[in-house]
């Protein structure tokens, strides 16, 4: 018995497109996070980058549920003593940047490392309908027909 292993000629990428408006946050990394790295694959070999490109628009419709969008929190430090600074969710979400609550999300859910960096990489977010890569002919991957609780909202 020998372990496969693919070789990096043998790797193919396709693009995959995924609509986040009305669903949930963690549901959607959770599904980035394993198309980037390619789990869903049968020839799945964990140290190569042989996950697909993912292109996520809407980013400014996600739900967060319960009182995640008012209470979640985000922290950053300046680097300057006394500089840790903090945003709400719901800041980011209705800001300049919405893009990255959900670059954040699968960030967190990919493991650390040079590889999980290269993976990040194959990841584009958008806010709003349009994006560049209609050169690419990416698949349309409908999320919310998997699960019923991808898109529920608790009130």
């Amino acid at each position: 018995m020998k372990t496969f292993s693919i070789k990096p000629s043998e790797i193919e990428k396709k693009w995959i497109l995924i609509d986040a408006d009305g669903v949930v946050l963690g549901r959607l990394a959770a599904k980035v996070a394993t198309i980037l790295r390619g789990k869903g694959k049968p020839t799945f070999t964990p140290h190569m980058d042989m996950g697909d490109n993912v292109i996520v628009i809407n980013a400014e419709k996600v739900h967060l549920t319960g009182n995640k969008r008012d209470t979640k929190t985000y922290y950053w430090h300046t680097g300057y003593p006394g500089g840790i600074k903090s945003r709400v969710a719901s800041d980011m979400l209705d800001g300049k940047f919405p893009e990255r609550v959900i670059e954040k999300a699968v960030k967190r859910m990919l493991p650390g490392g040079p590889l999980s960096r290269k993976q990040m990489t194959n990841l584009r977010i958008y806010k709003g309908e349009s994006h560049p890569h209609e050169g690419q002919s990416p698949e349309i991957f409908n999320i919310k027909n998997i699960n019923e609780k991808n898109t529920r909202r608790v009130r």
